[in-house]
């Protein structure tokens, strides 16, 4: 059962759980943490080291055999089995649709820049791929002080959202070589690129975007087949290239926070949802996120 990210009431909890009780309304992260290993204990609860055998697939079962779970959760169900740790207390004011959004495209949009490349006020930006990750990408990137945001993407209507999300610039990427007339914009390239689409082309169109000293972020899911290959040279000039997974959240200080500035005004996440589907209609839903109609879809339980 797929589905990755969720919000929802609390029905039951197990023995020893205090953190949340029947009828707190919570968001769900799809990423387990130990709070042990070397990387939790530093702050990356995101890169915990035993996150896999966390991910037990022994918990659920149908007719006696065991069920796997999709990271952690498998969202497209009435009802779903989740760690303690993994649940946010949402404020009242704030609606479940825009809550579960929180879970995972805000969050790894956002803190990507926020948090993984902590971008400096007045750097310059390029964002790869208008969807729901990237076009959190560009208001992190102006909630963050980005003197220019420049959105790439091969459809108009991704364009158009990307300025309403903040972008300064957008280039149509089916019309201009992306890499050639970013850095014609901006003078020899901006000083943060963000892959938002998770392919090795669209990873090396990144590297390429950066200038002398610039770096590019990878927050798309590239395919395991895939390999991105750069030019070695670029390093002379010291470009960077990383990953960041989960925009580098962590969900107990990150959900509360970003949930906070949607409560101020200051994070566009209605404006994410393009359309509301029932959990019967989860195959049209899926291709018109496949025809790139929508920014973020949602799945309305009654």
């Amino acid at each position: 059962v797929l589905g990755h990210e969720s919000a929802g009431v609390v029905e039951k909890v197990g023995a020893g759980v205090t953190n949340v009780k029947p009828g707190d309304r919570v968001v769900v992260a799809f990423v387990t943490s130990c709070g042990q290993c070397d990387n939790c204990v530093q702050g990356k609860p995101y890169l915990c080291n035993n996150s896999a055998s966390l991910g037990r697939n022994d918990r659920l079962k149908l007719n006696g055999e065991p069920m796997a779970q999709f990271a952690n959760m498998s969202a497209f169900a009435e009802y779903q089995l989740v760690s303690k740790n993994a649940c946010v207390p949402v404020p009242d004011d704030v609606p479940m649709e825009v809550a579960c959004l929180v879970g995972c495209s805000v969050m790894t949009g956002v803190g990507a820049v926020t948090n993984t490349a902590k971008i400096p006020v007045g750097s310059t930006v390029a964002v790869i791929g208008a969807g729901g990750v990237g076009l959190n990408a560009i208001q992190g990137a102006a909630l963050a002080g980005a003197s220019r945001i420049i959105a790439v993407d091969l459809l108009e209507n991704k364009l158009a959202a990307a300025k309403e999300f903040g972008a300064t610039d957008v280039v149509d990427g089916s019309k201009d070589d992306a890499v050639q007339t970013v850095q014609q914009m901006t003078g020899g390239g901006v000083d943060f690129a963000f892959e938002a689409i998770g392919l090795a082309k669209t990873a090396e169109q990144a590297f390429g975007m950066v200038k002398r000293g610039g770096k590019a972020v990878v927050v798309g899911m590239i395919p395991v087949t895939q390999m991105v290959t750069v030019p070695g040279a670029a390093f002379l000039g010291e470009k960077g290239i990383i990953g960041s997974f989960y925009g580098s959240t962590r969900q107990t200080h990150d959900m509360p926070w970003l949930m906070e500035l949607y409560r101020q005004g200051r994070l566009k996440i209605d404006e994410l949802i393009t359309k509301r589907w029932k959990l019967d209609q989860i195959n049209e839903a899926y291709d018109a996120l496949k025809n790139g109609e929508v920014n973020r879809s949602v799945i309305i339980f009654d």
